[in-house]
């Protein structure tokens, strides 16, 4: 339950890239090239992408850190900034003029950092007023045609204009110092077979402008970064959570995907359809989230392992279908929430951590369902693997709580350990003899679960109806059976809390007693663990208790540790602080200070800093932290 805090990385080590340009530009292809390469290199890497619910236009941004040590997250400062477009750099003027705030990224710049930008944009050097940064105009297209003249196709850079990207990327490449090679084998394999003519042309543009940049610019910016010696080199993976959780559900058995389009959502399911095939999988976009949530507990009572994915607003949809999965003790579904900024449609694609309220109050009436929020990819794989385990051991819906931040960062992951992977259906119904009638699908029980059949069991015919039930599944109203049938199916709660190992509810990082302790869930985990040793610097000790399984609760554990706390930092990404209730109703214990945000961007390691440092010095109960 005790975890290590990595040592902080040394910043002269570590860089922060960002490129930005125009929404439907290509920035995802150039700088996720760029992250694999990182990663090539044996490097730790951390890279997300800021962009509008727009299809096209509008300013999207992605950035990139690498360390030779282990990162979970992302820094407001940047070392290395990748500029296709002037709003990249100063911001939109008509924002300007309302929001002040909407001034690009130049501010973001370290002092020595550098600044790679179109040098067709004719800008004033006097706009960006810095001093201390290093400016490196580039020509785009004059040296996205000198490559392509080079593979015999002049006066073409026009037509494949797109590729501006990767002429920002070599520049910059150029300029840092990185291995070419490692990035010119990740373009090849990026672009196999009948693309092969396109691999040519952007490693061509690639060391084009890498090259020019080297030539013409004899001052480097500060961050310098070099790929580890090969005997070095961890073997990493890059991975999307989207993709982490789609093949913990491959492994896990999934025999049907239901969903209804919704970001940050719909990836996971379109990469299930692509895999499907090969794995005797069914993925049913359907009319809706109504459908779609009933279709799945439909499944469920026949047998198969089956999810459904969603985000906020289609989950609104699903409540009632949540309630009969469990009245009627269907072994699932699982539901799959990637949160978002709401309410309403709010935020499509950006992050929050505002619905788990929500998730552990889904519909009307007392019913029993888990609500597990894993924080990073590696516990998203093994939370989503076992979420389904638990639906067919204790026949109850389960939600795992993931949000817009995870489905969409690229992670470097260690090699996950499949050998921990062990499928369980649970309490299968197994007549004594071929004849033998009188099945009861909701017998009363100690553990609150009964045997089910599934289609083609011999005996094992049976009747359930999402009104309430005698034990043969027949609808009555009975005082009696109601209030057996009431316990029966709550007390899995306290069967659940009693068998799921506690690796799966909470992990403590640090020392088990601190001057202070830091409370978080979900995808904040990465930015706080990173923040941790900046905050030791000022001689206290810190730890942090991160809370996985919010239903059944762990009582007991989160009382023991935050009972030793002399100061408790609240950390989530919400207006309301919903951990903070959920742990107040719980246990009794309030948090004495509140760090929160609510901007729709996800925490950097710098505002976790910034809050929980101006929560204590200011003794202020409660602190909004933007940087955006």
């Amino acid at each position: 339950m005790t975890g290590a805090v990595q040592s902080s990385v040394d910043r002269r080590q570590e860089l922060s890239w960002v490129l930005g340009g125009p929404q439907g530009g290509g920035i995802n292809a150039s700088a996720e090239l760029f992250a694999r390469a990182l990663a090539r290199g044996g490097l730790w890497v951390f890279a997300n992408i800021e962009f509008h619910s727009n299809i096209m236009g509008k300013h999207s941004y992605y950035r990139v850190t690498a360390a030779p040590a282990a990162i979970h997250s992302h820094l407001d400062t940047i070392d290395m900034l990748v500029a296709l477009d002037e709003e990249t750099l100063f911001g939109d003027a008509p924002q300007r003029k309302q929001y002040p705030s909407h001034t690009g990224h130049v501010h973001e710049v370290v002092a020595g950092g550098g600044i790679v930008y179109d040098a067709d944009l004719k800008i004033d050097q006097t706009r960006f007023k810095r001093q201390d940064v290093q400016l490196y105009p580039i020509p785009y297209l004059e040296v996205l045609e000198q490559a392509l003249t080079s593979l015999g196709r002049p006066g073409q850079a026009r037509k494949h204009i797109v590729m501006r990207n990767t002429v920002a990327l070599g520049a910059s490449i150029g300029l840092i110092g990185y291995d070419e090679a490692l990035v010119e084998a990740i373009i090849r394999e990026s672009f196999k077979g009948r693309k092969a003519e396109a691999a040519d042309m952007n490693v061509a543009a690639m060391r084009t402008a890498a090259a020019y940049a080297r030539d013409h610019f004899s001052v480097r910016p500060r961050a310098q970064l070099r790929a580890l010696p090969e005997g070095e080199r961890r073997h990493h993976v890059m991975m999307k959570g989207v993709h982490a959780v789609a093949i913990a559900k491959l492994k896990a058995g999934l025999g049907l995907q239901t969903y209804y389009p919704i970001s940050p959502a719909t990836d996971e399911s379109v990469y299930l359809e692509s895999q499907g095939p090969a794995h005797q999988l069914v993925v049913i976009q359907a009319e809706d989230e109504i459908a779609s949530i009933n279709m799945a507990v439909g499944a469920a009572h026949m047998g198969v392992r089956a999810a459904t994915s969603t985000a906020g607003p289609g989950f609104a949809l699903m409540s009632e279908g949540i309630g009969f999965a469990a009245i009627t003790e269907a072994p699932g579904p699982v539901v799959f929430l990637w949160q978002r900024g709401g309410p309403s449609t709010g935020l499509p694609t950006r992050s929050e951590q505002a619905d788990l309220q929500f998730a552990l109050h889904p519909a009307h009436g007392d019913f029993p369902h888990l609500v597990v929020a894993p924080g990073d990819l590696e516990e998203a794989f093994y939370h989503s693997f076992e979420s389904f385990n638990w639906a067919d051991r204790y026949q109850i819906p389960v939600l795992v709580l993931l949000d817009k931040f995870l489905a969409s960062s690229f992670f470097t992951v260690g090699k996950i350990d499949m050998s921990r992977l062990r499928i369980d259906r649970g309490l299968l119904y197994q007549p004594a003899t071929p004849e033998r009638d009188g099945y009861r699908r909701h017998a009363l029980t100690a553990n609150g679960v009964s045997p089910r059949s599934v289609p083609g069991t011999a005996g094992g015919i049976f009747s359930t109806t999402s009104d309430e039930h005698d034990p043969q599944g027949h609808i009555t109203e009975g005082v009696e059976n109601r209030i057996a049938m009431m316990r029966k199916r709550m007390v899995k709660l306290e069967t659940a809390a009693r068998e799921i190992p506690s690796s799966f509810k909470l992990e403590l990082f640090g020392p088990g007693e601190a001057d202070v302790t830091l409370l978080g869930w979900g995808s904040s985990k990465g930015a706080i663990l990173d923040a941790i040793p900046a905050l030791e610097r000022s001689g206290r000790r810190v730890n942090f208790l991160q809370i996985r399984m919010m239903r059944p609760f762990p009582v007991q554990e989160v009382s023991a540790i935050l009972g030793r706390s002399s100061s408790i930092v609240l950390i989530e990404g919400n207006f309301s602080g919903q951990l903070g209730a959920l742990v107040r109703e719980q246990t009794g214990i309030e948090p004495a200070h509140r760090v929160l945000k609510y901007d729709g961007r996800p925490f950097s390691r710098n505002e976790v800093v910034e809050g929980v440092e101006r929560a204590l010095s200011e003794r202020q109960p409660e602190v909004m932290v933007s940087h955006a």
